[in-house]
């Protein structure tokens, strides 16, 4: 996948449709009665990074005060949703370690990589970073794919989607937006920022909510690379 292609296409088709009002309103985020959860390896970018992040965030929210807003806590990349949130799912339901095990032989050969945010892309319900990765994380993704094909653990691996990008949500729609041609003109500026480049030396698993809140996610393993 030619990921700067990828991310241009959505840009402009989303960027479109949001200007003309027709963006897409997450209902569920302050909804305390969501019972979706998973289990998911996730990457998070270093502090120097976030910075930049919350810097551009903080322009943002002048813009469009009433929207979601992703915390330094709560931002990453996932490598690969083991089990996608659903409703009803609770840990208690899998072994844990059965899990760990599986993914430490995965990853076992691997060491660290680098990946680069660099400007920013769109969709018709958030604002995403555009990440650039290496072959590496794609060749993870693979063998996690093979490691869990055959395995008689619960996964539900590629069902939504395969990914093959390396984005990270920083702001959701959770309101009608104030000045829509305001917020993608200001995006725009950021269209080929550089929030910053950062070395993944470790990988995470955790289980998780949809949005990855810190206060319901719960760290079940790091993979050192």
């Amino acid at each position: 996948m030619n990921l700067t292609e990828h991310y241009d296409k959505l840009y402009t088709e989303s960027a479109a449709k949001i200007t003309a009002g027709n963006y897409e309103i997450d209902h569920l985020i302050d909804d305390e009665k969501d019972q979706r959860f998973g289990i998911s390896l996730v990457i998070r970018p270093d502090q120097n990074t976030k910075m930049n992040i919350q810097r551009f965030l903080t322009e943002v929210k002048a813009i469009e005060p009433d929207q979601y807003y992703y915390q330094d806590s709560d931002i990453h990349i996932t490598v690969m949703s083991i089990i996608s949130c659903y409703a009803g799912f609770e840990l208690k339901e899998i072994n844990t370690e059965a899990y760990i095990r599986k993914i430490a032989m995965a990853l076992d050969k691997y060491r660290g990589f680098n990946i680069q945010f660099k400007g920013l892309t769109a969709s018709t319900s958030c604002i995403l970073l555009q990440g650039f990765l290496t072959e590496t994380l794609n060749q993870i993704r693979d063998d996690l794919r093979a490691a869990f094909k055959n395995s008689t653990l619960q996964q539900s691996i590629d069902k939504r989607y395969t990914i093959q990008t390396a984005h990270a949500t920083i702001m959701r729609f959770r309101d009608k937006l104030r000045n829509p041609a305001r917020l993608i003109s200001l995006i725009e500026q950021y269209r080929d920022f550089d929030f910053g480049t950062f070395t993944v030396d470790q990988i995470e698993l955790v289980y998780n909510d949809w949005y990855q809140r810190e206060r319901f996610v719960e760290s079940l393993h790091i993979f050192k690379l």
